[in-house]
């Protein structure tokens, strides 16, 4: 019978020296604790009454030394903590994004390239993964016990959480935050995949358009977004090339940086965080677009954007990328151009 899970991601054996290092730091203290409080009980019970007890002075030494083992004790395991917790939640700029949707009582998962999953999860062995979650009703918590990784999904936010596997096979994946009555119930399965077997998968799997066709399809036609933030001399909404992680500035004298939340609020809620030299014309569209969609239209904005992680996720695993023309063949059209 196995103590802990299957060790199966890069930081799992992280979270269990931390945790195996808390276990024996509680040994540390509590077994001396509890031996002295069984050794005084007995050494300096009552043997008569109304005894008046010997008085004992203070211990400069011992003060200083209760309290400062502790405190040092205390922060190796805040240290330690920290830099566990940041590597956990500090994804690397090369991480595959998939997109993570909660909701009573299941998990929804769509790939950049489009293919869609509902509590199954297959990934590639050796490969960063980010996983950006929202819910659509309440919190949930997406929990693998073999990579050691646990976050919530919140309403109306996006929160991440990465992995890179390291063992190829099935792994149990959990709601850990209690959701409803059948929270028991919203469980899957995390199939890691050899990295040419994972690529055969996307390929054999109709992945139908990716976030970043289903954004732009809203953006451009269904929603009419195009009308204000197409560009041009008659552009009414705030640029929306190369936003993504930049610096905005604020009417008021406000500034945020423009990530996935910030875009997703400006959808949501464009009142509260109106660009500077642009009027606050953009209506809300909350109760409009589900999560899915708002997850395609931050994914095309962040697709504009030369800077954004996930921009090459438009090309689906069948398209070919364009042949790279030759020298000769470029020159004609910059020739034409510098005319």
């Amino acid at each position: 019978m196995q103590l802990f899970p299957e060790q199966a991601s890069t930081f799992a054996w992280q979270v269990d020296a931390l945790y195996g290092y808390l276990i024996l730091v509680s040994l540390v203290f509590s077994v001396p604790i509890i031996v002295a409080i069984f050794y005084f009980s007995i050494k300096y019970r009552e043997r008569e009454k109304f005894a008046v007890p010997r008085e004992i002075h203070g211990s400069m030494v011992l003060e200083t030394l209760w309290s400062v083992i502790p405190f040092f004790v205390s922060m190796s395991v805040f240290i330690t903590g920290a830099i566990v917790y940041f590597n956990q939640y500090t994804p690397p700029d090369d991480a595959m994004e998939i997109y993570v949707v909660g909701k009573q009582w299941m998990w929804k998962f769509q790939h950049q390239t489009g293919q869609r999953e509902i509590n199954d999860l297959h990934v590639p062995l050796g490969r960063n993964v980010k996983l950006v979650m929202t819910t659509e009703d309440v919190i949930h918590s997406l929990y693998v016990p073999a990579f050691r990784t646990k976050a919530d999904a919140v309403p109306g936010r996006y929160t991440y959480v990465w992995f890179n596997a390291t063992k190829p096979g099935k792994y149990h994946l959990f709601c850990t935050e209690y959701c409803g009555l059948n929270h028991s119930g919203m469980i899957g399965t995390v199939y890691v995949m050899e990295p040419g077997d994972f690529d055969n998968w996307l390929s054999g799997n109709a992945g139908g358009e990716t976030p970043v066709q289903v954004g732009k399809d809203l953006f451009e036609n269904k929603l009419g977004c195009a009308s204000c933030h197409a560009g041009g001399p008659q552009q009414r909404g705030a640029k929306l090339e190369g936003l993504f992680n930049t610096e905005v500035h604020l009417v008021g004298g406000g500034k945020a940086i423009a990530d996935e939340d910030y875009i997703r609020n400006s959808i949501l809620n464009p009142a509260s965080q109106v660009v500077e030299g642009y009027q606050p014309i953009m209506p809300t569209f909350k109760g409009q677009v589900t999560e899915e969609q708002l997850n395609g239209l931050v994914a095309y904005i962040k697709s504009l954007s030369p800077n954004a992680a996930a921009a090459p996720a438009a090309k689906k695993p069948d398209e070919k990328a364009p042949a790279e023309k030759k020298p000769e063949e470029k020159a004609p059209a910059a020739n034409k151009a510098a005319k």
